[in-house]
């Protein structure tokens, strides 16, 4: 288990899970950019058990995705461990339990970051959780926040609970429940957290650049970073950090176009043309941000369900050829 924990953990660049965002393909992207770890969508446990046949696209993966780890939520601790047993049977890497999203329908439930209003609740799913996973060496992580509002800022005494109680890593993403994204994420929090606990912490929170993940290593001494709404529309950031680490230079815009194509093809792939095109329409407004002729683009692509005529209006863009 040591050595598993420690592959995962040991300086690494982690994809973080977003709603929306990090389905197959674009993990994939990710890995080619340079991921290290990569985790699935959010995982309703309810939903897993109950219609599992819908909720299967959030946890499938390819074996080049690996380490993966797939990250569930919920409030019942029976139900998060049956979950877990049935997710066993996709062999990810690791198991992850989200306790610090801050959205309303996951929080009125008691899930998510409401959970650190409940630490006594969040001991329970641990270990119902972890009898699931004894002998299958198979590590188990949470993620948090700083706490429920500036009042409530528990996040280190949360955190070492949740060590106590037995969970394998954990990551902080340090804002508050009532900051949802908000202002700055305050860093000194996990350098605090990683004070304090003997397992690994993943860091999180506002890498919008390679220079900043370097500072966030630097100035937190996390075991690993993780990133989240700054790699969208920049999957190359991962290649960037690992470059900037090694002193390369950054992605130029012929290169990122070639991404940009690859995304687009594997969702195609994945989902089928008319799917995939509405579904990447989310993609496609950051990956056209920033460009003279950009917002035309963008207009082009939310209307459109011609494949081709897309892909040139992106071309165009990436090649300064699109008039403003």
């Amino acid at each position: 288990m040591k050595n598993t924990i420690s592959a995962l953990t040991c300086k690494k660049l982690w994809l973080a899970p977003l709603a929306g965002i990090t389905d197959k393909a674009f993990r994939t992207i990710c890995k080619q950019c340079g991921a290290d770890v990569v985790i699935s969508e959010m995982v309703s446990a309810d939903g897993y058990i109950y219609n599992k046949s819908r909720s299967m696209k959030y946890v499938d993966f390819t074996e080049f995705q690996r380490p993966f780890g797939i990250q569930i939520f919920g409030y019942k601790p029976p139900v998060m461990a049956k979950a877990v047993e049935m997710i066993l049977e996709k062999r990810p890497d690791f198991i992850d339990i989200n306790m610090g999203c801050p959205v309303r329908k996951v929080i009125k439930r008691g899930a998510g970051s409401a959970l650190m209003k409940t630490p006594e609740l969040a001991v329970e799913i641990i270990c119902e959780v972890k009898k699931v996973l004894d002998g299958t060496n198979i590590p188990l992580s949470i993620k948090i926040r700083s706490g429920w509002d500036d009042s409530n800022m528990n996040a280190v005494d949360f955190g070492k609970r949740m060590e106590d109680t037995g969970i394998d890593m954990i990551c902080i993403h340090p804002r508050t429940r009532s900051q949802m994204f908000s202002g700055r994420s305050d860093w000194t929090l996990i350098k605090k957290l990683k004070e304090k606990l003997s397992i690994p912490v993943i860091g999180n929170g506002d890498i919008r650049n390679a220079e900043d993940a370097r500072e966030m290593f630097k100035e937190t001494g996390c075991d690993s970073v993780m990133i989240g709404r700054g790699i969208i529309g920049n999957p190359w950031l991962f290649a960037e950090i690992k470059g900037i680490m090694s002193n390369s230079n950054n992605f130029d815009n012929s290169e990122k176009l070639e991404i940009i194509k690859d995304h687009f093809i594997l969702a195609i792939k994945n989902k089928g043309e008319d799917n995939a095109i509405k579904e990447m329409r989310t993609h496609f407004s950051y990956y056209t941000k920033g460009f003279q002729g950009g917002a035309k683009v963008r207009e082009l692509i939310n209307s459109s369900l011609n494949k081709s005529e897309i892909l040139e209006a992106i071309e165009q863009l990436y090649q300064g050829k699109r008039k403003k």
